[in-house]
């Protein structure tokens, strides 16, 4: 069973992300709400679409990064400037929050609530707070004091009694991928990422970011405030030369296993935005459009292998539309651990020369909610570049899930 839908002359107009940027770096102390304003702002200007024009605003944060979190939708839309009538709603699928922004997106489109949407995915990993829920009824003489940290609780799935990297690990063994085999697909994450970074074609997602104010009449100013030695922040990072010798000498995370912090996602803060709108309402602005949204799927797999997620949603979407894997020029899998990617690479018998071509979250960071509406602009702008047609973006989910869209490059 699979929760798939194709969509009609839905397009994402244009779309745009922060640099990711290391756990306690420069954006260490910006909540994700402020991020996520800055990218809408600039996905806005970029599309070329009025901000009047904005029918709907569905955002994406999974951690709260502030105590205001649960006015993140609001605030993102506007401090953006999108019309004070316009609702907002914040929605959670953990990794595939991104994604399912987008397919949200086109449904209200799809069913007549909006003829245009402002898709922000923002996260902050490093404000995850250090949480505790049972101390509502006070501190009980001599009970233990249960203050956690909130991102590594957050890593352990309760109903298989695992964390994320054993899920990774439970797909190695299934699969029989060698560390040796995790540690050169980490490098060539690595290389490809430097090479994107290098030629410039990451910089075309990009927005650099510096300290800024977010000016709202009547109502309190918001902003970013990045430390004055660094001025502005303009690229990733995270990704940094790895060869496949520096890697072998990390710690596996399990005793035995192939995980490693050098090929698991690394952590990092970031946001990414984009415009959803209405065919009609492209025409009548004279728009010129990134990619359409063809198509959304999401399944449910077993916790414990929850990695090979995108392996069936894929494989929905295919079966949604009609097409084939060979049909498909790129896709993008998020990178949550090397062993799980190539899983799904060898489940689905993946060509690596159209995967995660310009490099993926090992090399440039997984910011939860934010990913997957990165890896929709990736695989659309790669498409645009190289002037192929389909591409396909998907990731795994925490708890057994997984998630996917395809988009169509018309131009292609």
């Amino acid at each position: 069973m699979a929760f798939a839908a194709t969509f009609d002359d839905i397009w994402l107009v244009d779309g745009v992300r922060t640099p990711f940027v290391d756990y306690c770096g420069a954006f260490g102390g910006i909540s994700a709400t402020d991020l996520g304003i800055k990218v809408a702002r600039e996905a806005i200007a970029r599309s070329g679409l009025p901000v009047a024009d904005i029918g709907s605003v569905v955002t994406g944060s999974m951690a709260p990064s502030d105590f205001d979190v649960f006015c993140l939708p609001r605030h993102v839309g506007l401090y953006a400037g999108v019309p004070v009538e316009v609702p907002a709603i914040m929605a959670q699928r953990i990794c595939g929050t991104g994604f399912e922004l987008f397919r949200q997106a086109a449904d209200q489109i799809s069913l007549g609530y909006a003829d245009s949407a402002l898709v922000v995915g923002a996260e902050s990993m490093t404000r995850n707070p250090i949480a505790a829920f049972t101390h509502r009824t006070g501190f009980k003489l001599g009970a233990p004091v249960g203050f956690k940290d909130f991102m590594w609780e957050a890593l352990i799935d309760p109903a298989p009694g695992i964390d994320m990297i054993a899920t990774a690990e439970n797909l190695a063994k299934k699969y029989g991928i060698t560390r040796e085999e995790v540690d050169a697909f980490a490098a060539q994450s690595f290389e490809r990422a430097l090479a994107a970074q290098a030629e410039g074609r990451l910089a075309a997602e990009i927005c650099p970011v510096a300290s800024e104010r977010f000016e709202l009449p009547g109502y309190a100013t918001r902003g970013l405030q990045i430390p004055s030695k660094l001025g502005t922040v303009s690229a990733d990072t995270h990704p940094r030369p790895s060869p496949i010798e520096a890697l072998a000498k990390l710690r596996a995370v399990h005793p035995g296993g192939v995980q490693t912090a050098g090929n698991s996602a690394a952590l990092v803060d970031g946001a990414a935005a984009a415009v959803v709108a209405r065919g009609k309402l492209v025409r009548e602005r004279h728009l010129q459009p990134l990619a359409r949204i063809a198509a959304a799927a999401a399944v449910g797999v077993p916790p414990e292998i929850m990695g090979i997620g995108p392996a069936p949603a894929i494989r929905a979407l295919l079966a949604k539309t009609g097409l084939t894997l060979a049909d498909i020029d790129l896709i993008e899998i998020n990178e949550a651990q090397g062993a799980q990617l190539l899983a799904c690479e060898r489940e689905l018998g993946l060509d690596r020369a159209k995967l995660n071509v310009n490099g993926g979250a090992i090399a440039l960071g997984h910011p939860l909610a934010a990913t997957g509406v990165r890896l929709t602009i990736t695989v659309a702008k790669e498409l645009q570049r190289r002037g192929a047609r389909w591409g396909i973006a998907s990731a795994c989910v925490g708890g057994g899930q997984g998630m996917a869209v395809l988009v169509e490059n018309l131009g292609g």
